[in-house]
């Protein structure tokens, strides 16, 4: 008699997702918090004037920091290089949802304060 091969059908009920996949969040569920936004409302690293943002006129908002940056007595490094420093973890802060005119406005605003603190911008190479 000829050895006849066994076919095993294996069949799972569940299946789990992988391990690390990214799964549904219940409806409801609280939003994901970031340490951006914690930084943003409870930070005294620098005093910025209420709305210093929200302008469309770069030089006033580069004016703005740089002064908020000079009366700051907490900062760590020059006043130039905190000023920057805050223009550009508001724009990375603001990420996909920032506009592109928004975005234009402050990359203007940290060429103005380049101009104001008497920095060049290094060339490309």
């Amino acid at each position: 008699m000829a050895a006849r091969k066994k076919t095993h059908s294996r069949t799972r009920t569940t299946r789990r997702p992988r391990r690390g996949a990214t799964t549904r969040k219940k409806a409801g569920s609280r939003r994901k918090r970031y340490w951006s936004g914690r930084v943003t409302r409870t930070s005294h690293a620098m005093d910025l004037r209420q709305g210093v943002f929200t302008g469309n006129d770069p030089d006033k908002i580069a004016r703005s920091v740089l002064d908020s940056a000079k009366r700051s007595h907490t900062r760590k490094t020059t006043p130039y290089r905190s000023a920057m420093s805050m223009i550009n973890f508001y724009i990375n802060r603001g990420g996909k949802g920032l506009s592109a005119t928004k975005k234009r406005v402050l990359e203007r605003a940290k060429d103005a304060l380049r101009r104001q603190a008497g920095k060049r911008k290094k060339p490309a190479h």
